[in-house]
């Protein structure tokens, strides 16, 4: 079960959660399964939730092709580039970056 706060209004709610696996009954211990659904979590909230809110990538316009797979992987690297820098609020990294044209090259490792 799910447990959840909304800060705003006090109200607390609970979720039943089930998880569906291709996995034999006694396969993995419940420890794994739990640690197996933290690393999805932690996926989603490293990279998925900081390309939907600071990208707003459902709002893009770009449809064609190849072009949202590429532009997917942008997003991916300037997330990547800037974590490696130890940068933990990555909206906070990108207005840094962009105040300056040499700034991305050198968070590349392009120039010096």
């Amino acid at each position: 079960m799910r447990w959840r706060k909304d800060f705003t209004s006090g109200k607390l709610t609970i979720e039943r959660v089930y998880l569906i696996t291709s996995l034999p009954p006694g396969a993995v211990t419940d420890a794994q399964l739990a640690d197996w659904i933290r690393g999805h979590w932690k996926i989603e909230n490293l990279l998925h939730h900081v390309r939907d809110r600071t990208f707003r990538e459902d709002d893009s316009k770009i449809h064609v092709g190849h072009l949202p797979r590429s532009m997917a992987g942008l997003r991916n690297l300037a997330i990547g580039v800037h974590r490696q820098d130890g940068h933990t609020n990555i909206a906070a990294a990108l207005r840094h970056t962009a105040r300056d044209w040499r700034r991305p090259l050198a968070a590349l490792g392009l120039t010096g």
